[in-house]
């Protein structure tokens, strides 16, 4: 899959997991506490893994708008991740996104989501990846071009769809 950013195009290393796949569990490290959790596989919730090559103020608005979307407490909670290659240099004011570093490289590896190619060789793509209470992958967004938005809209409708078509 080709990615584009300004002039610069950049691929895939790998093909990202196909809808209705079993997501796989991987490590990543706690960007506040610096330990090591596991994110994806089926824990029962639907969760929400987000990835961003860059950092820039669109992008922190457009993640904040993510975060005060998404639902919290009860049945239907969601529980959502920024997993980003290296940690952001400033507080991004999120406070249901959690933030944690891919030192792994195993989101990248296993959820296809690593760039190569100038600008971003080895970063993670700007990409999200829906998880639904069963651990299988329910929708996914891998923009094509870094500079457009995620389709929020369709999310909220995938968010909704994952969390009651299995009550």
């Amino acid at each position: 899959m080709q990615i584009k950013y300004n002039t610069y195009t950049m691929r895939l290393e790998e093909m990202p997991l196909d809808i209705g796949y079993a997501s796989e569990v991987i490590s990543v490290t706690d960007q506040k506490t610096n330990k090591e959790v596991t994110l994806g596989g089926q824990n029962g919730k639907t969760q929400l893994l987000l990835s961003v090559p860059f950092i820039d103020e669109n992008i922190k608005e457009e993640l904040r708008t993510i975060d005060k979307e998404l639902p919290s407490g009860g049945e239907y909670e969601v529980t959502a991740s920024l997993i980003l290659s290296k940690a952001p240099e400033d507080d991004l004011g999120l406070e249901k996104v959690k933030i944690y570093i891919d030192d792994k490289e195993e989101y990248a590896d296993f959820y296809g989501a690593k760039l190569s190619g100038e600008p971003f060789e080895g970063a993670l793509t700007k990409a999200l990846v829906l998880i639904s209470k069963d651990g299988a992958i329910f929708y996914d967004d891998f923009v094509e071009d870094l500079g457009e938005k995620f389709n929020q809209e369709t999310l909220a409708r995938k968010i909704h769809a994952a969390q009651t078509c299995y009550t």
